[in-house]
């Protein structure tokens, strides 16, 4: 060294070797947590559509929402639009039923815009959906585990009743702001990032925001087929997912809106999720599990028939979210 100060040209690595240059994504730096809601990455996935050659399967992957999943674009303009309104005035607690997604995202939305939250939750509900919602500093009141999320929709409408003046109750199963939140960002998202070329697009029927408000768009942007997943039994294991024949029917829910419907087995969807880890390194719950293995299976239906397609679906949040306590993370009494 000469002790004369070198300047290193940042495109250049420190032998002069030129190296990409750096690009900065614009939302690496935003005024708010909020502020990273949507614009999720869509991925191919290649180890998944080998079983349906001519045709691609993409997933959103909506788990990359700061939340953590789908329902973070759902709260955040529930909330937006109930400020707008005037029907969440300072010092008015936001109540909903929820069974786990829909709470971590009010409680995120609600941290970060100072409105506080109480959720109504079957007692059931992981672990982990109950400490995180804690963690912001949300309220907990649990419905009977027994009544799954139609009671904790029953209990939620009880105590706002009782207490009129200390809540409001968006109904997120009512609530329009729910599927416009869809129909405004997810379904534009898709459209763009697949250049217009999405054939289908199929997601699971929960509070039917997701797939209300994108095939509503999606039909007036293209001819895409849109398609609904179901559990196909009552007594289902894929959590997040309504059997609509045996519950409450969301009042945002209309049939006119889908194509099709798919009946998933309990199964074959937590089968496809262990498959996206194993095979696509993607750790995702088993809804997304299910809306993947509705794509495969229309993804196979179009191969068989000799013709290619785009297929879209979500992949609704993150498989460590349905971890059980470890024993050690047990609190004990001696």
């Amino acid at each position: 060294m000469n002790g004369e100060a070198r300047v290193v040209d940042p495109a250049q690595g420190p032998a002069g070797v030129a190296l990409a240059p750096v690009l900065y994504d614009p939302r690496s730096r935003v005024d708010s947590i909020v502020d990273l809601i949507g614009n999720t990455p869509l991925v191919r996935l290649r180890a998944i559509e080998v079983d349906c050659p001519g045709v691609e399967l993409w997933a959103k992957c909506e788990f990359a929402n700061p939340g953590g999943s789908v329902k973070d674009r759902a709260a955040l303009r529930i909330v937006l639009d109930a400020r707008a309104r005037g029907d969440l005035p300072e010092g008015v607690r936001l109540i909903d039923s929820t069974s786990g997604n829909t709470g971590i995202a009010y409680s995120m939305v609600g941290a970060a815009l100072g409105v506080p939250i109480t959720l109504v939750m079957p007692e059931n509900v992981s672990a982990p959906r109950k400490q995180v919602t804690r963690a912001y500093g949300t309220e907990l009141i649990f419905s009977d585990p027994m009544e799954g999320s139609d009671g904790a929709i029953v209990h939620a409408r009880r105590i706002v009743e009782e207490h009129p003046n200390r809540y409001y109750y968006p109904n997120q199963y009512a609530n329009d702001s729910n599927w416009l939140a869809h129909y405004d960002t997810t379904a534009p998202e898709i459209w763009a990032q697949t250049h217009g070329r999405v054939t289908h697009f199929v997601a699971g029927i929960g509070t039917s925001g997701t797939i209300m408000g994108t095939s509503r768009r999606l039909h007036e942007l293209g001819r895409v087929r849109c398609v609904a997943v179901q559990p196909d039994d009552a007594m289902h294991g894929l959590e997040g997912l309504k059997h609509i024949p045996s519950s409450l029917v969301p009042p945002i829910y209309d049939e006119r809106v889908i194509d099709e419907t798919l009946w998933m087995p309990t199964e074959e969807g937590w089968d496809m999720a262990e498959r996206l880890a194993r095979d696509e390194a993607l750790f995702v719950g088993h809804s997304a599990g299910a809306n993947v293995a509705a794509a495969l299976r229309i993804g196979k239906q179009l191969a068989a028939a000799g013709h290619s397609g785009v297929v879209v679906t979500v992949l609704c949040d993150r498989g460590d979210r349905y971890f059980a306590p470890l024993r050690w993370e047990q609190h004990y009494v001696w």
